[in-house]
């Protein structure tokens, strides 16, 4: 900022870390605006480069740091179609503006915040001071027309209201949450690449199960994962309410989350419900397991692209669901050695750990619930005992029947 400023250039903090400085948290990000153009930027820092082709950018590295610098954007000319799709969508935005115009551009009043350096003032034209004291989410503009122009809109509209615990403006004229209602169908043309993006950014940073509780109430969720059966079902909001929980502690201890056991816990609803339908054609459990898990990912990756190795990982998961209680012989060892063992031990302890509440709530005896339990608990156990303890935890289990070869005919 100081640099822009010696060099007769207007320079802003602004959006969320002006926001989030106002509350009192720690911004995770800086974002700079300028009115000098991304040409201009570019040639004050040599570690920069010019990003973007529909939102032109200027990335400045400081160290670890990126910081983001933005020119002040300006109104488009309504005569001029190129810049938007048929159905509102922006399709290029790097029309410059002015201060003002770059405020009135931007989507919500409390991202609308600038602070400058060069007398330490802060500047508010929309009110946006306001909305942070009421605890207020308001679109800046119409609703309709800003969610049509971008749909993710309508997610970051939740991801602040989750992360903030603010309410969503709605007691106008103009409201957000009636323009939610009427527009949510656009989200479908949004890519899934970019779409995969936004929720991480939804589920990974700290707040999830709020975020969540939103989607549901908003009905958007189903927008999102396209499922027919578990979505609704209060047992499986539970599960995936208790794995946001323990996503957002882990977050907060600055402990690691990937998205491959996040997007797991979102996705295991519907893959159980279908593999417990595919064993009750018959079909072996482990097979189940694959198929269920493989339909249900290519369902979701035609709305949320998930990149492969996150896929991979998801049905190794999954797939150790059923393989963790096959323990006799060997098999403990092996499964020990594999190398998603801890997620899927872990995506174990959660299912536990939800069932057991719902039987204690519900006051019920449920032998799934107990033994799910156990199973939890041995194997927290072996990984502690030593060679000597986990022979004898292995001795201990029922020794499975061997199975019997079916005789097949020699042919000549």
């Amino acid at each position: 900022m100081y640099t822009l400023k010696d060099a007769n250039y207007e320079g802003y903090l602004v959006g969320g870390c002006v926001r989030d400085l106002l509350l009192g948290h720690h911004p995770k990000d800086f974002d700079v605006a300028t009115n000098a153009t991304p040409e201009q930027v570019k040639a004050l820092f040599r570690n920069s480069r010019i990003i973007g082709r529909r939102f032109q950018i200027v990335h400045v590295r400081f160290g670890r740091e990126i910081i983001e610098v933005t020119t002040f954007r300006g109104p488009h000319d309504g005569e001029n179609t190129q810049h938007v799709s048929d159905e509102g969508m922006l399709l290029r935005d790097n029309v410059y503006g002015t201060l003002e115009q770059d405020a009135w551009r931007r989507d919500f009043t409390i991202n609308a915040l600038y602070y400058t350096v060069k007398d330490f003032s802060l500047v508010d034209y929309t009110h946006g001071m306001d909305d942070l004291r009421s605890k207020t989410i308001r679109m800046i503009g119409d609703p309709e027309v800003r969610f049509k122009e971008d749909p993710v809109r309508m997610l970051r509209a939740i991801r602040f209201a989750g992360k903030l615990n603010f309410k969503i403006q709605h007691d106008d004229e103009v409201s957000i949450k009636k323009a939610l209602d009427e527009n949510i169908h656009l989200l479908e043309a949004v890519s899934s690449a970019r779409l995969f993006d936004e929720v991480l950014k939804l589920f990974m940073s700290g707040y999830a199960k709020a975020v969540y509780e939103l989607l549901l109430k908003e009905d958007i969720y189903r927008r999102l994962f396209p499922f027919e059966q578990a979505v609704d079902t209060e047992f499986y909001v539970e599960f995936v309410k208790q794995g946001l929980v323990n996503t957002d502690i882990r977050i907060q201890q600055e402990k690691p989350v990937t998205p491959a056991f996040l997007f797991a816990v979102l996705l295991w609803p519907e893959v159980e419900v279908l593999s417990k339908k595919l064993e009750s054609q018959d079909m072996p459990v482990i097979q189940a397991i694959n198929i269920a898990g493989q339909e249900v990912i290519e369902k979701v990756n035609a709305r949320i692209t998930i990149p492969k190795r996150f896929r991979y990982m998801m049905r190794d998961i999954w797939a150790l669901q059923v393989r963790l209680p096959n323990r006799a012989g060997r098999r403990a060892y092996k499964l020990l050695e594999q190398k998603r063992f801890r997620a899927g031990y872990d995506f174990l302890l959660l299912r536990s750990q939800v069932l057991n509440k719902a039987v204690n709530e519900s006051d019920i005896t449920c032998s799934t619930a107990t033994a799910l339990a156990e199973l939890a608990e041995w194997w927290t156990q072996f990984q502690a005992e030593p060679e000597a303890g986990r022979k004898s935890m292995l001795n201990a289990l029922p020794q499975a029947k061997p199975k019997r070869r079916k005789k097949t005919k020699k042919h000549a």
